[in-house]
């Protein structure tokens, strides 16, 4: 087989092609119109290029930014939408910066997809309450509380913060839910799920189109949900092969609803309801809650996941 001699017209020739295909944008039969060669020889002379490394191809992403393992959960889990955080970036020891930056590229993930058309469904959580601080620009859009706020401080403006946040961005309509996530009692719940401001934002439930949602784990401030409980339903509930919470459903590790029960206690989207939004993404940061994201995951309720490396490489 006759090996083709590299000389300096090949050269400058490959040079104009891969000029022309990756910088200009023009197709390979438009490249062989102009050379007056086929698009096979075309081709084969980039891939031969390619290979012997006269063109260079270089991806430059924000540091911050784990292509590879972005791209590695998207496979695996067939996402939408995948971006993990290079855990390298963070500051040791430092939680709430990295929830930060989780919330940061959240919230620029959003201003890249959310639309004019959308309703877009935020739960409460720290992570959301870092996304509400990220965001400086987004669609004009209708934006939903999805779930009431923890039980563990009084519920007023700073605990919606996020979602008036999100919608004064906007410039939309905002349903905040001024109630607890988790009340006392069933009886507690549906008086307050009565009240009119609390059925407005649930009326809404059902014309989400865009949702973000947290995972909680299973331990000491790791959940809303496991603080507002009692020692004795913690520990009955762990036995029960509880570890992670999702707007007030605990599951198991392998993504089961365990307590159904106190879902009369909560006032939160539903998983039913939430399996009818078109786009549903979930935030989850921090090793610790990797069992929990692994649970979630399992639902089969997100079309997307942004998170950190460690939970990452747990997820693979």
């Amino acid at each position: 087989m006759r090996t083709h001699h590299t000389g300096p017209e090949y050269l400058v020739q490959t040079a104009a092609m891969a000029r022309r295909f990756y910088l200009e944008g023009k197709s390979k039969m438009e490249i062989a119109e102009e050379f007056g060669i086929s698009r096979f020889k075309v081709a084969r002379t980039l891939e031969t290029a390619l290979r012997d490394g006269l063109i260079r191809l270089e991806i430059r992403l924000p540091p911050e930014l784990d292509a590879d393992l972005s791209d590695a959960l998207r496979t695996r889990f067939g996402l939408r939408h995948s971006i993990v955080i290079d855990s390298q970036q963070e500051i040791p020891d430092d939680t709430v910066q990295a929830t930060r930056r989780l919330g940061a590229v959240a919230a620029d993930l959003l201003a890249e997809i959310v639309t004019e058309n959308d309703v877009l469904g935020l739960v409460w959580g720290p992570e959301i309450e870092a996304l509400g601080l990220g965001l400086t620009t987004l669609a004009r859009c209708t934006v939903v509380q999805l779930c009431g706020a923890t039980p563990l401080r009084p519920v007023n403006k700073t605990a919606v913060e996020a979602v008036r946040r999100a919608a004064t961005i906007s410039r939309g309509v905002v349903h905040p839910i001024y109630a607890p996530l988790l009340l006392p009692d069933a009886e507690a719940a549906r008086m307050l799920r009565a009240q009119p401001g609390v059925v407005d934002a649930i009326n809404c439930f059902g014309q989400v189109t865009k949702a973000v949602v947290t995972v909680g784990g299973w331990g000491p401030g790791l959940s809303t949900i496991y603080d507002a409980l009692s020692d004795t339903e913690r520990e009955d509930y762990r036995r029960r092969g509880v570890c992670a919470e999702v707007v007030g459903q605990l599951l198991d590790a392998e993504g089961r609803v365990v307590v159904p029960e106190l879902t009369e206690r909560v006032i939160a989207i539903s998983f039913d309801e939430l399996r009818k939004v078109p786009d549903v993404i979930l935030l989850a940061d921090g090793v610790e809650r990797a069992v929990a994201a692994s649970a979630a995951v399992k639902t089969g309720l997100f079309h997307g996941i942004v998170t950190d490396a460690g939970v990452a490489a747990s997820l693979l």
